[in-house]
């Protein structure tokens, strides 16, 4: 770190101790005005966890005792546990070299071109929504040092474009810890690949409001048919599109909190759990009720929900138990309803031009020229007819990089180790297959190949990995998707339809259930297609059976 050690005292880089009641926050937190309350009763405080009973639980990677100790805790407001709690937690997530001692402050070096903080105000990256740069409890200083780490955030992650709660997080994060923990934890969640925790387009930022919104409908239905009732025949959706705000924006901050202590773990399905149960307890705290008159509520609906999360009736305890005691809410189903209304958002956006919500680098969805150039000249199965096919198939978010081969039989030799050297650590891959018969056929694999390595709680390889964005195709003879059965279902669908993706040292597999879609030997020479329930397809060669002339493996620049 550059300075020594003066400057990195001057930098917050440890945690100051006001008093007894005050010293779980950071030194630029104004904690004046910050309520101090503790649920539990004095039996019970005792039996709160300390960091050391979690630490060991997230070293060895048991995330479904340290989801239920996070979740029974509910630690006050000024606990000194975040301080080592939330930057663990986020670490979990981390995916990338910014966290390496230093890399910040030579960040900030380049950037401003002094560690000394700027007396002007810091110009923030276009991603950030002025009108919601939440200070929280941070002094003065505090907020120029949450502007300057979004700022080098930004710098950092240019692909970022949009991110309206990305300074809210920064800030609640700045309470508990220094400007570089802040920034450690902020990259480890925009780069996290296996949960989602801070959307960073427009066109992810609305499929989570409609994602609230659906799931609403079917978990908290009578709360959103009160909703309705009160917007006098007007859409209740628009409501929806503040749904975040709802949190981070009206929750008293010890309710806020709480709400982080689970969220830093699990991801932005926290979220969305919470705004169920503050709907549902708007419902029943309003209905009826004296102190909110129906008519106040209908005459101003739009500002009705924040106006009730700012006294909200209920401790943070009462919350998060409200919030994780929805009946049959599953993470699979949340994550079905999100793939679902992102395919709906994307075709809908397609089929209206409308390329800026999307801020593709592809025009209509098709691919660049310098994406047409590269598959060309390195592709021995692909047609430009076929790339064209092929790329209104992908995810929106995917057409906006580059792809890049990563593994081809004609130069890298027929070997699974090989292909998994080349391509284990990529995140998605297109797999093409070009038959001895001239037949041509794939699957878009939307986790990494390296999770065939991972173990579960007892130890056991998992099986099947992978997520319900995964699709296989064909593009000759026949021309044909078949995605997810799931993506069209709202009924929790069968294990047996979730079969992703399989692979060890003797074959790999995509697709399952009653047959393999894609089955190859450990030769990557012969190899057989079968239906199956997962993507309920048909042997994706007519034959069953097959002769791999090429495999080709892509990657995409960027993800």
């Amino acid at each position: 770190m550059p300075g020594g050690n003066a400057i990195q005292s001057d930098m917050l880089s440890g945690i100051e101790e006001e008093s007894d009641m005050y010293e779980g926050f950071a030194p630029h937190v104004d904690y004046a005005n910050i309520p101090i309350s503790n649920e539990s009763s004095p039996a019970k405080k005792q039996q709160l966890k300390s960091f050391n009973d979690i630490k060991g639980l997230i070293q060895q990677g048991k995330k479904r005792e340290v989801k239920l100790i996070i979740r029974e805790n509910a630690w006050p407001v000024n606990a000194t546990i975040r301080s080592q709690l939330w930057p663990a937690l986020c670490a979990q997530h981390q995916h990338s070299k910014s966290t390496l001692d230093g890399y910040y402050w030579d960040m900030v070096n380049q950037v401003f071109g002094t560690t000394e903080l700027p007396e002007k105000p810091i110009m923030l990256p276009p991603f950030v929504d002025s009108s919601h740069c939440l200070p929280y409890h941070l002094t003065k200083k505090g907020r120029a040092v949450a502007d300057r780490v979004v700022s080098v955030l930004g710098f950092n992650s240019p692909d970022i474009t949009y991110s309206p709660s990305l300074y809210p997080i920064a800030s609640v994060l700045l309470h508990y810890m220094s400007e570089e923990e802040c920034f450690h934890c902020m990259t480890s969640l925009v780069a996290a690949k296996d949960k989602v925790f801070i959307t960073q387009t427009k066109l992810l930022y609305e499929v989570t409001w409609k994602t609230v919104m659906q799931i609403a409908k079917k978990y908290a239905k009578n709360s959103v048919l009160y909703l309705q009732r009160l917007c006098q025949g007007q859409k209740a959706e628009r409501l929806f599109t503040d749904w975040c705000w709802w949190i981070l924006g009206g929750l008293p901050f010890p309710h806020l909190v709480r709400v982080m202590d689970c969220y830093f773990h699990e991801g932005i399905k926290v979220l969305y759990r919470v705004a169920l149960a503050i709907l549902i307890l708007f419902h029943k705290h309003t209905q009826n009720s004296s102190e909110w008159d129906s008519d106040s509520l209908k005459n101003d609906i739009d500002n009705a929900i924040p106006k009730f999360c700012k006294q909200i009736p209920v401790t943070p305890l009462k919350l998060m138990r409200t919030a994780f005691s929805i009946r049959a809410l599953s993470s699979s189903y949340i994550t079905r309803v999100f793939i679902k209304t992102e395919m709906l958002i994307k075709s809908m956006s397609v089929r209206s031009g409308n390329t800026q919500l999307i801020r593709s680098r592809s025009t209509d969805n098709l691919p660049t020229s310098q994406s047409q150039i590269n598959i060309q000249m390195m592709s021995h199965t692909l047609t430009i007819r076929e790339l064209f096919t092929l790329w209104s198939w992908l995810p929106v978010r995917i057409t906006m990089y580059q792809p890049v081969l990563l593994y081809t039989t004609e130069e890298h030799g027929c070997s699974l180790t090989t292909f998994y050297i080349r391509t284990e650590q990529y995140e998605p891959t297109l797999l093409m297959i070009k038959t001895c018969n001239n037949e041509v056929f794939g699957a878009y694999c939307s986790s990494r190949w390296y999770e065939r390595n991972l173990r579960d709680d007892k130890g056991n390889r998992q099986a099947y990995f992978g997520t319900g964005e995964s699709f296989l195709f064909s593009l000759y003879p026949e021309r044909a998707k078949y995605p997810w059965v799931g993506i069209d279902s709202d009924k929790n669908v069968d294990h047996s339809a979730e079969l992703f993706m399989a692979a060890d040292n003797k074959m790999l597999t995509i697709g399952g259930g009653d047959g393999q879609a894609i089955w190859m030997d450990e030769n990557i020479r012969f190899g057989k297609s079968d239906k199956c329930k997962t993507f309920e397809n048909p042997p994706l060669c007519p034959s069953g059976d097959f002769e791999i002339r090429v495999l080709e493996v892509y990657g995409f620049v960027g993800v």
